[in-house]
């Protein structure tokens, strides 16, 4: 997949096969519209295209606000995209400026002239330009002046699969990484850098990594404890992981720290991928070190338990 930079010229595209969106989460109910353009694209001898924005629109028209959190950065997007199939990824830079362009302005700079688009794909629901004004049957009552066709994924097409980023978003704030597993058709996946802590897991027999996740627009999961799946320089090793302020030895700030079953490697600065498989138990405050210590075993044997099938 090759992707471009919105405000560089774009290469020639031979039938360009084209959809656009923020594509948060690149979960089964956005695969609707993405290998249909892929099929498409096949049928016509040509490229499938994705037009994203970034950053998403919201953080830039809403900046006051600071509630969304995504589920994928830009670079996780970008390799699910890749993984779908589609052969060019467009990102376009969303700033105040670009949000006053019309949809007729939309439409001709983007679609006709830089891309030269032989055909669109959208949802049904899908809007663009300022305020949102664009739509399936403006696109479609100006196809012919335009010059490309237009496809509406249909409403019952989309509905039927259910799934949408903001339930994606609920079930992960209340911790059921499973259910979002479901609907997302993989684990969700977190990455960051391992970071120096208090070393009071390794005091426990338990040793954690602290992750630290750089992008602060990054969904983290509902505080508690999880059985995980960790990857490092490729190789994927079981863990539990604990999400939360850790009241029991007087924590303050939230923290994500993993620890890794069977394993005693140095790796501080050094940068994994969590994929949450099973939500384990909520954060809870122990009477003593020695009640965190027990149970931080038990939570140990149910998520072997829960991993037993996952690890490759």
């Amino acid at each position: 997949m090759i992707i471009v930079e919105g405000h560089h010229p774009i290469p020639e595209i031979t039938n360009a096969i084209v959809t656009s969106g923020t594509f948060d989460g690149v979960h089964f109910g956005h695969h609707k519209i993405l290998k249909r353009i892929v099929r498409t694209a096949k049928e016509v001898g040509g490229k499938s295209v994705v037009l994203t924005f970034w950053p998403h629109p919201r953080f830039v028209l809403f900046p006051e606000e600071n509630t969304l959190k995504l589920l994928t950065t830009f670079e996780e997007k970008a390799k699910l995209l890749k993984e779908v199939g589609i052969d060019y990824l467009i990102k376009v830079k969303f700033d105040i400026e670009f949000s006053q362009l019309s949809s007729e302005g939309f439409i001709q700079s983007m679609l006709v002239e830089k891309l030269k688009t032989y055909k669109l794909v959208i949802g049904y629901d899908h809007r663009f330009g300022k305020n949102r004004t664009g739509s399936f049957e403006y696109l479609k009552g100006n196809s012919a002046r335009y010059g490309f066709e237009v496809e509406e994924i249909s409403r019952q097409d989309i509905d039927d699969v259910g799934i949408s980023s903001t339930k994606i978003r609920q079930a992960l704030s209340h911790g059921e990484v499973d259910k979002a597993a479901e609907y997302m058709g993989r684990s969700y996946a977190i990455e960051g850098e391992v970071v120096t802590g208090k070393q009071i897991g390794t005091s426990l027999g338990f040793p954690t990594a602290n992750i630290l996740v750089s992008q602060d627009y990054k969904l983290i999961p509902a505080d508690g404890a999880y059985a995980v799946l960790v990857t490092l320089k490729g190789k994927q090793y079981q863990a539990m992981l604990n999400i939360g302020i850790r009241p029991t030895v007087g924590g303050l700030s939230r923290v994500i720290e993993t620890h890794i079953f069977d394993f005693n490697q140095d790796i501080y600065g050094a940068t994994i991928s969590i994929d949450f498989v099973s939500y384990l138990r909520a954060e809870m405050k122990f009477e003593s070190l020695n009640e965190l210590k027990i149970q931080l075993s038990k939570d140990a044997l149910l998520a072997k338990e829960r991993l037993i099938s996952t690890l490759r």
